[in-house]
């Protein structure tokens, strides 16, 4: 791809380019020190189409929401990607702006939950913008490690730029190996990268299964990461109906509070 304008007009329109870990679009506004990110899918030939069934959890002619399943990527250079297991998945927009469906926010690797799409140019912009200007209320759902306070709000710089999450336990079990496991709910208020594995390893608290932001000795081998996006809420940019989008927590989280960690 030649470094013009129109190139880069191409990338924004096809969700090639991230700051900050959402897709940008032309009415981002850039005020320095972001992380802007180029991304070009390998391009999926009629005879190379990723066949990944995945759950719809809402669909209609503007967006769609997909439950992601651990161990795959929501975007990048691989194949195997739910960017390119979208179009298997999901009913082609009859609107005149239809586009092929597009991913308009990102979970980690390992994280589950909600995957929040736009299938026409219009709804990945308003999405987009959405994501920005923080009209989309989002609630996580973490396994995390030690003693807690029953509830609390975290404040801290991450990459130089001022983030936000709020908490509440929901339940606690005993550990014989971590000491306490908890259900724990959180809402971002901001969405920087990698934010709530951060701020709970901040608090000395990590999320089970974290190899990356964890403590010496209480790392969680095989298992993944108990880390999983719950629900979505926010105002229709198009219809202007109230949406809520919810996907129930993995087996995994049930089974350590149903058993009482006693294995763990």
């Amino acid at each position: 791809m030649a470094p013009t304008k129109s190139a880069l007009k191409k990338a924004l329109k096809k969700g090639y380019i991230t700051v900050n870990g959402f897709i940008a679009s032309t009415a981002t506004i850039i005020n320095g020190g972001e992380r802007i990110v180029l991304t070009i899918p390998e391009d999926p030939t009629p005879n190379k189409r990723l066949i990944f069934p995945l759950q719809v959890l809402y669909e209609d002619e503007h967006l769609a929401a997909i439950h992601k399943p651990a161990g795959i990527e929501v975007s990048g250079n691989k194949f195997k990607t739910i960017t390119n297991a979208l179009p298997q998945n999901l009913t082609p927009s009859s609107l005149p702006d239809a586009t092929t469906p597009q991913p308009v926010h990102r979970l980690d690797y390992a994280t589950t939950g909600i995957v929040l799409v736009g299938k026409t140019h219009s709804s990945i912009r308003a999405l987009n913008n959405m994501f920005e200007d923080k009209l989309i209320s989002k609630t996580y759902y973490a396994m995390a490690i030690g003693k807690m306070k029953p509830r609390g709000t975290i404040n801290s710089d991450i990459d130089g730029k001022l983030s936000h999450s709020d908490y509440k336990v929901v339940g606690s079990v005993p550990s014989k190996r971590f000491g306490t496991l908890n259900l724990v709910k959180l809402h971002p208020k901001t969405g920087r990268r990698h934010q709530l594995r951060k701020h709970l390893y901040s608090l000395g608290n990590p999320i089970l299964g974290d190899k990356e932001y964890a403590l010496e000795g209480l790392i969680l081998k095989g298992k993944g990461l108990y880390l999983h996006a719950h629900a979505l809420n926010f105002e229709h940019p198009f219809t202007k109906k109230k949406i809520c989008i919810t996907d129930e927590l993995p087996e995994k989280f049930h089974r350590i509070f149903r058993k009482k960690a006693p294995h763990l």
